[in-house]
């Protein structure tokens, strides 16, 4: 039997300091929607870690659903639904309506579009007072960029020129337009940021 499921080292570094953060931020009941969801890792054990919210994963990329769903089924966990197949750049989203949003390490290996899209769906398809989660490296004014952010930006964009760390405070600016009130910001290893916006 093949096994579909992928692995992204990253989220066994990643995931516990992201579900301490996610216990203050996530309703205590309800559909969280991830967007980019990847190889599925942590939409399975986030679907653990809270096992009275039922989880959307989504992804553009048909080998990353069925890995996700792979996960899913090893997991055998019942609160997270199959994949779905979602480009945050693209309108409208195939899910009408979410209780939360969360989405990891994907503005800065998309287009920016995708985050553009990601703030004005979210913005449709969540209630008021509903979080939108992000986290990953981000510039911000203010604070001194690390070095080894730097080096990723640059070698981002030298993968492709579409893509590298984008600056909180234009994602902030644009999430505003959508209507989201400014995020609240919680530092995070490896230079990075959980950052959360609320629906108004």
């Amino acid at each position: 039997m093949i096994d579909s499921r992928l692995r992204a080292p990253a989220v066994a570094r990643n995931r516990d300091a992201i579900v301490d953060v996610l216990r203050r931020v996530l309703p205590a009941d309800g559909l969280v929607l991830e967007i980019a969801s990847g190889s599925g890792e942590h939409a399975a054990h986030f679907a653990a870690a809270f096992p009275d919210l039922v989880f959307q994963p989504s992804d553009p990329d048909r080998q990353a659903r069925a890995s996700i769903d792979a996960w899913s089924a090893f997991s055998d966990l019942k609160n997270i639904r199959p994949a779905l197949a979602l480009d945050a750049a693209r309108a409208p989203w195939p899910l009408a309506r979410a209780d939360a949003i969360v989405c990891i390490n994907m503005t800065h290996i998309s287009p920016f579009s995708a985050t553009e899209g990601l703030l004005r769906q979210a913005g449709e398809i969540l209630p008021s007072g509903a979080p939108l989660y992000l986290y990953g490296p981000y510039f911000r004014e203010g604070v001194e960029t690390a070095e080894s952010n730097l080096a990723f930006d640059a070698w981002l964009r030298d993968q492709n020129s579409q893509w590298g760390l984008r600056d909180l405070g234009v994602v902030a600016r644009l999430a505003a337009e959508s209507g989201f009130l400014a995020p609240q910001v919680v530092e995070m290893p490896s230079n990075n940021v959980s950052a959360i916006f609320r629906r108004s």
